[in-house]
């Protein structure tokens, strides 16, 4: 990918954006755009009012970066299972995040003492990973939960179990992300 940070996130925003307005029936649908053509990985996150409004993603790169955020979009909008789907009349309020999702690496790690060791709060993404069950955050997150321990509970939660859950099963992954958000400069 040849575009600057600085190129690539306004072009992802607004082809977040253009993908929701097309789905909302308010616009066209977004052009091809042959700069977002390699494999990407993005999660699009919305707020209204600084709070959570649907958040939906991918962990791996499979499709094109420009169909990766638009599917995403549309998702994060109208299919999030924690919300009611957006409205025209509401997404005026809406804010766009959009986080592209660097390679996912595994800790070395056989305990939950050892993942807790090396979880690098504000900047590590992380996977959580038992068996079937699997649940991840971006590293936003950090700003609710800044305590490891905390951080990794919910997770767990997320992922359907206890808290204090541990098992030789558990494997954990951490990614890097860049993201950027409608209104930063």
């Amino acid at each position: 990918m040849s575009l600057t940070d600085a190129e690539l996130g306004p072009r992802l925003l607004a082809r977040a954006r253009a993908a929701i307005e097309h789905a909302l029936e308010l616009g066209p649908a977004p052009t091809p755009d042959p700069d977002l053509a390699e494999r990407g990985a993005t999660f699009v996150t919305l707020t209204r009012d600084g709070r959570l409004r649907g958040c939906i993603g991918s962990l791996k790169p499979q499709r094109a970066l420009g169909d990766d955020v638009a599917a995403n979009a549309v998702s994060a909008a109208l299919r999030d299972p924690r919300f009611a789907a957006l409205t025209a009349d509401e997404w005026p309020l809406i804010r766009v995040e959009v986080s592209l999702l660097g390679r996912a690496e595994f800790l070395d790690a056989k305990s939950e003492a050892e993942v807790l060791a090396q979880l690098k709060p504000g900047k590590d993404g992380v996977i959580f990973f038992n068996g079937c069950q699997q649940a991840t955050f971006l590293p936003q997150v950090w700003e609710q939960l800044p305590e490891p321990r905390d951080f990794l509970a919910e997770l767990k939660k997320k992922a359907g179990l206890r808290a204090d859950y541990w098992s030789s099963a558990v494997m954990v992954a951490t990614y890097p992300v860049r993201k950027w958000r409608e209104g930063d400069t």
